[in-house]
């Protein structure tokens, strides 16, 4: 079957969920037969998120291949149990750099190089290129309706329309529809002047999906299908709900495949969605609950650890269990209240950052958590948290730090990943070259796991397994003996880079290099977070 194409954009405002949204739909999708993937095109202008702060763009999100993109491809792969690539999100900065490239190569054969036809039709080629080997390409344009930067992108998918057919491509708009508490209302305006603002550009939707507190009476939906011309079956309310993945079967029960299959063509669509909706049923209401110390630098915005907590809620619904995180700043942690913010918890997690700030809080909780024997789990810079700690307090150095916080440390259990290559000579290590100068691990890597360990137990006893990675700085491997000899084991390494450590007669103590949460699924829990969060259940 060619390649049908589903445009998302949305009004009025941002974060009203165009991601989980477009996630949902591409669900029902699969789940009813179809090949389906995602795409994000962002119209800001950086190249990527990667040099971003997290707390001015929330998480990066990191694909098998070593892109860095936006937070809503992790929302994709939770959502359609599908790797993504490269190819599956980019930006205005993207394709403004591949067009000037070619034009400095004589590409267009010295014309003059403008927004339309040379950066949409770059635009256009992307998404066709995303498109490839699958029945349906959802493309969720970033922004909202109005945005300038947003426009070449707008102007791309309405030509691409065209050029596909009504057959072919589909536009689904997401807006708002406001409840007003003064006046006890919902407002339909809003919704009225974004699919307005829509068509004066060109594109006329076929679907509209209004985000609302409250569930849309007939008469409201009658009134929006008939001011923004769409069919009364083509209205869809997206309404708050106790959790995004109950999204999808809210879009069934409203039989929003109906409509599409028949536009696109698609014949009878039955989406199964029954272990989902079991799934679900354990995330919105639980049997049991637990407490766990979620530790990091970045706690005042959330989003930084999507993927993370996302990972969470997929383990908590396995084990029917439902976690509350105690969000705690690492900053203000130290030795003189540790106990105090610790005594409720049934595990201690130290999450992944980059830079000094909150470290020493960090370092506390991991001492903590070992002398007594809370569970913990630390990734990325949580591992190298557990090493620093430990080589402090157990070795007895005590100047141990990582070259990333202290360039002058004598005794550097972490290092940069350059001196690790430049000092084994090795080239098999595949690295990144930041824009800023870093080299950097991105994406997929294989990891070789200790026989007999706690984190191949977890793996089912296998003896690799392939996770994913962002990071610049490495577990120094000259400290290695000591750590062995004084009971703190490598357990994972990956050709002679230590990926994982874990500590002898303790409930639960792991740390590792690797992002497990960047694989976590409802559906597949990660193993690392599944284990972690079951041996705190038992505490």
């Amino acid at each position: 079957m060619k390649s049908k194409f589903i445009f998302i954009t949305g009004g009025v405002l941002s974060s009203l969920g165009k991601g989980i949204a477009a996630a949902s739909i591409a669900t029902l999708l699969k789940s009813a037969g179809l090949k389906v993937s995602i795409l994000k095109a962002d119209p800001y202008i950086n190249v990527d998120p990667g040099t971003m702060s997290p707390l001015e763009h929330g998480e990066v999100f990191v694909t098998a291949d070593g892109a860095e993109t936006d937070l809503d491809l992790g929302h994709y792969e939770r959502f359609l149990d599908e790797n993504l690539s490269q190819n599956n999100n980019f930006t205005t900065g993207c394709v403004y750099s591949t067009v000037i490239q070619k034009e400095r190569q004589g590409d267009y054969l010295g014309k003059t190089i403008q927004v339309i036809p040379h950066i949409t039709n770059e635009i256009i080629r992307r998404i066709k290129l995303a498109a490839k080997a699958n029945d349906i390409l959802i493309v969720e344009i970033g922004g909202t309706v109005g945005d300038i930067e947003g426009l070449p992108f707008l102007e791309a998918i309405r030509m691409l329309g065209g050029e596909l057919g009504k057959e072919n491509a589909m536009f689904i708009h997401l807006t708002l529809v406001p409840f007003i508490k003064v006046a006890g209302e919902l407002k339909t305006k809003p919704t009225q002047h974004s699919v307005g603002e829509l068509r004066r550009i060109g594109i006329i939707p076929d679907m509209l999906v209004c985000r609302c507190e409250q569930s849309l009476n007939r008469d409201l939906k009658d009134k929006i299908a008939s001011s923004c011309g769409v069919a009364r079956s083509c209205v869809i309310e997206s309404p708050d709900l106790a959790s995004i993945y109950q999204l999808p079967l809210n879009f069934m029960a409203q039989d929003i495949l109906e409509p599409i299959a028949k536009q696109l063509n698609l014949g009878k669509l039955n989406a199964n969605m029954q272990n989902w909706d079991s799934l679900v049923k354990r995330v919105v209401a639980p049997n049991n609950a637990i407490t766990i110390a979620f530790v990091g630098k970045y706690t005042d915005l959330k989003e930084s650890y999507k993927s993370l907590t996302e990972s969470i809620i997929h383990a908590g619904a396995s084990l029917d269990t439902r976690v509350n995180l105690k969000w705690c700043d690492s900053e203000r942690i130290d030795e003189n209240n540790v106990g105090e913010i610790f005594k409720d918890c049934s595990g201690i997690l130290v999450a992944g950052g980059f830079g000094g700030r909150g470290v020493e809080g960090m370092i506390c909780s991991a001492k903590y958590a070992r002398e007594h024997k809370i569970p913990y789990l630390g990734i990325c810079l949580g591992m190298q948290i557990a090493l620093i700690e430990f080589a402090r307090n157990v070795l007895g150095l005590e100047n141990a730090n990582s070259m990333e916080f202290d360039s002058a440390c004598k005794e550097n259990v972490i290092y940069l990943i350059d001196n690790f290559i430049d000092a084994s000579g090795t080239k098999q290590i595949r690295t990144h070259k930041s824009p800023l100068g870093g080299t950097m691990r991105l994406g997929s890597y294989e990891c070789e796991l200790k026989k007999g360990s706690l984190l191949a137990k977890i793996y089912d006893n296998q003896s690799k397994i392939i996770e994913r990675h962002r990071h610049r700085y490495e577990a120094n491997p000259k400290y290695r003996q000591d750590y062995e000899k004084n009971g703190l084991i490598i357990s994972g390494e990956s050709k002679g880079l230590i990926e994982a450590c874990e500590l002898k007669n303790h409930p639960f103590f792991l740390g590792v290099q690797f992002h497990p949460e960047f694989t976590s699924r409802l559906t597949k829990p990660n193993p690392v977070i599944l284990g972690f969060i079951k041996v705190s259940c038992a505490e």
